[in-house]
């Protein structure tokens, strides 16, 4: 499979337009006309791992942490940060990650989370920065011919995904009218004739982030001169990607069962806890990697209970004064067990293509 059609189906998976602006995510190294026959996913691109992907023969590395953040001016082997992506590339090994926007996706590693202590009607702690008020919905009008180029050019460039449906469009026919000006060129008629002809309405939706984009790609691909086309705002629906998770708890969960049930599910013999240690809680929250930045929502939220991978000291002092019970299973302990899930997932939707979950993939830290 050819690189840019697997990226379109890991954009399935974990929409792009869902991360952060801050975030870094897509494909960072790469040839999107390579062919691509093995991906290996990582939480991290690391010596170990890039070593493992050589030896392996693997095509792509999908590091959910981008590998490339920070504006680096060079990239030459055995010099500061660059000798990992320098050998990638050397051995024509392409890097895309997803990190924020697999945060936020439905199905996500958020998700993940909530569904191990068992939030009920899970609803996000922070929308994204493009979120479901942010989307606009794109009418174009267009002859037939133009029908799928057209409509295929706004999906490659962002637009028609809906939850986890992807190429999302609605179509009908009717009849336009227009009458070419002198100096046009009009593509069917005459200039200075009033013109009657069967066109199509081509209705999909985009986040506003990727609007310019797919404006652009839809009038490159159109054949008019001059592009008839309507934009219109989308008011806020129910919202359900976000960072972060939260919602109410079974009425039988206690925090040591909760505990148990992160140790069991992430397979860890030890996490940190803050906070009261006994009791009932009622309503939880979720946030994967480093999430002292939703603190004040999860406490105005009434959450009594939070699940996250690291914080701050000062973080947990804040939580620790708010009387939620907090658990923290290290930063990328609290993602890793999306990796199986998400290779289990984009298998039926790459069928020539083999992925392998990393071996050498692991937490930094040692517990003893």
């Amino acid at each position: 499979m050819k690189l840019n059609k697997l990226m379109e189906q890991f954009d399935i998976v974990a929409p792009l337009a869902l991360a952060e602006d801050w975030d870094n995510v897509g494909l960072l190294a790469g040839d999107p006309n390579q062919n691509i026959k093995k991906v290996m996913l990582t939480i991290d691109m690391t010596r170990a791992v890039l070593d493992e992907a050589k030896s392996k023969k693997i095509d792509c590395i999908l590091a959910y942490h981008p590998p490339l953040f920070e504006p680096i001016q060079r990239i030459v082997a055995n010099q500061g940060v660059s000798p990992l992506l320098y050998e990638a590339i050397k051995n024509k090994i392409a890097i895309y990650s997803t990190h924020t926007a697999l945060d936020s996706a439905h199905g996500g590693v958020n998700d993940i989370l909530a569904g191990i202590i068992g939030i009920e009607n899970p609803k996000p702690i922070v929308q994204p920065t493009a979120t479901t008020g942010d989307l606009c919905k794109i009418v174009v009008y267009l002859p037939k011919n133009d029908l799928e180029n057209v409509s295929q050019a706004m999906f490659t460039a962002g637009a028609g995904s809906i939850g986890d449906y992807s190429e999302c469009s609605f179509r009908c026919e009717g009849i336009g009218t227009f009458k070419g000006g002198v100096g046009t060129q009009p593509t069917i008629g005459k200039r200075g004739k009033k013109e009657s002809v069967t066109e199509f309405r081509l209705e999909t939706i985009t986040y506003t982030k990727k609007l310019n984009d797919v404006l652009s790609a839809m009038i490159k691909a159109h054949s008019y001169e001059s592009v008839a086309y309507d934009l219109f705002p989308i008011l806020s629906g129910q919202v359900t990607t976000g960072l972060g998770r939260m919602g109410t708890l079974p009425k039988e969960s206690t925090i040591d069962t909760l505990i148990d049930y992160i140790k069991n599910d992430l397979k860890l013999n030890i996490v940190g806890v803050i906070g009261p240690q006994k009791g009932n809680p009622k309503k939880g929250a979720v946030c994967a990697g480093s999430c002292g930045s939703v603190l004040n929502k999860v406490i105005a939220a009434q959450c009594d209970f939070y699940l996250t991978g690291e914080l701050k000291h000062h973080f947990a002092l804040e939580l620790q004064e708010a009387g939620v019970t907090t658990i923290c299973v290290s930063h990328t302990n609290s993602e890793r067990m999306i990796l199986p899930k998400l290779a289990r997932q984009l298998k039926p939707m790459c069928k020539n293509v083999i992925f392998i979950v990393s071996n050498k993939d692991s937490d930094p830290f040692t517990f003893r």
